[in-house]
């Protein structure tokens, strides 16, 4: 498969989140893109970095600083192994107060699964070179509008507000979150 080498908004497409929600992370230095003709740069393992380290944001909700090392340290400590490779990461933090430590288990793989999948994306947005544009721009943009017009055919406008109140459901559904209990050793 050839490599990948998109833009910040491209990126925010594959990823399924915002251009401004990537260019946060990328500004309080949680990624490091590379930057080439003043742009930054995502390669896939950066693309899953990001992906990582959105995952543990809509887990964790924890600060920059806090988010950058736990993204940093998932990466690091393998070494070259490549991260995708493993089914689930786990990451271990203890607080400095001596309070229970805390787990994470990352499912890095489905994460590089579904970002594969997510790639084709980054067609849909072409970044749009500095400068003035299309002088036609309308007229492009309703020949587009007309194409896909004729590919959705005959649907209703009912059929299209329930599909676009069902996504919009299954987006602001909550993660199922479940507590497993260590049972106490007994002693005798």
């Amino acid at each position: 498969m050839p490599d990948v080498n998109l833009k910040l908004k491209q990126a925010s497409a594959v990823l399924g989140v915002t251009a401004k929600d990537l260019q946060n992370l990328v500004q309080l230095k949680v990624i490091q893109p590379p930057r080439r003709n003043s742009a930054y740069r995502f390669d896939r393992k950066l693309l899953l970095k990001a992906k990582v380290a959105f995952y543990l944001k809509h887990s964790l909700g924890s600060s920059s600083d806090l988010l950058a090392r736990f993204t940093e340290t998932v990466f690091r400590d393998f070494g070259k192994a490549e991260v995708s490779e493993f089914r689930n990461v786990r990451i271990h933090s203890t607080p400095f107060s001596g309070k229970e430590p805390v787990e994470v288990k990352i499912p890095v793989r489905s994460l590089a699964k579904e970002l594969e999948e997510q790639l084709p994306r980054a067609t849909l947005s072409p970044d749009l070179p500095k400068g003035r544009k299309d002088p036609k721009w309308k007229a492009t943009f309703l020949k587009t509008l007309e194409k896909a017009a004729a590919d959705l055919g005959e649907i209703s406008e009912q059929q299209i507000s329930q599909e676009i109140a069902r996504y919009r459901k299954s987006r602001k559904k909550l993660p199922e979150i479940t507590v497993v209990g260590a049972s106490k050793k007994k002693t005798a």
